[in-house]
C-alpha cells in the first residue's frame, strides 16, 4: 500500500517520528513516502492509498508553519480521489497546555474527516512532558497501524 506521510514540526521532533514511521511502514512492506516539504502536487503525484499525518502543535493549538501551506492547499481543493482512503494521525504536544494539547493533530483529524479519509486508529497523542523518545513510544501504535492497513 502506498502511504503518504505528512508532517508538521517546529523543532524537528515530529519529523523524527515521521521518518521512524516511514521506516516501520517500509519494513512491513508498504511503500511509505515522506517529504517534509511536500506540496499538494507532490502528494498527488505519489498517488497515495493511505495517509499518516504526524504533527506537533504550536501557538494556541495551531499547526506548525511548515505544514500550513500543504494543509490549506488540501483544504481548499479537497481532492475527491482521497475519499474513503484509510488514514491516521499522530499528534505531538505538551499536556501542560491544557485545551490546546495536540491541537495540530486535531486539525489534521478534522481535515481528514472533511476529505472523507477513514480514521483507522484513534489519534496517538504523544506528550512531550512525559516522553523523551517519542519515535520509540510510537512503535506499538505504528504496529497497530501496519495491521489496520492490511485489512
Amino acid at each position: 500500500m502506498k502511504v503518504a506521510i505528512l508532517s508538521g514540526s517546529v523543532y524537528g521532533t515530529a519529523e523524527e517520528v515521521a521518518r521512524h514511521a516511514a521506516g516501520i511502514l517500509k519494513a512491513a512492506g508498504h511503500d511509505a513516502w515522506y517529504n517534509p516539504r511536500a506540496s499538494l502536487a507532490d502528494v498527488q503525484a505519489f498517488g497515495p492509498d493511505a495517509f499518516l499525518a504526524v504533527t506537533s502543535t504550536t501557538g494556541m493549538g495551531e499547526l506548525p508553519d511548515n505544514l500550513q501551506p500543504l494543509y490549506f492547499a488540501i483544504r481548499d481543493q479537497l481532492p475527491a480521489a482521497w475519499r474513503g482512503l484509510p488514514g491516521a494521525v499522530i499528534g505531538l504536544g505538551d499536556a501542560s497546555y491544557g485545551d490546546t494539547f495536540c491541537g495540530g493533530g486535531e486539525m489534521m483529524r478534522e481535515l481528514f474527516g472533511e476529505l472523507g479519509i477513514r480514521e483507522v486508529l484513534p489519534m496517538l497523542r504523544l506528550d512531550a512532558s512525559e516522553s523523551v523518545t517519542p519515535e520509540t513510544d510510537a512503535e506499538p501504535w505504528l504496529g497497530e497501524l501496519v495491521d489496520a492497513l492490511r485489512n
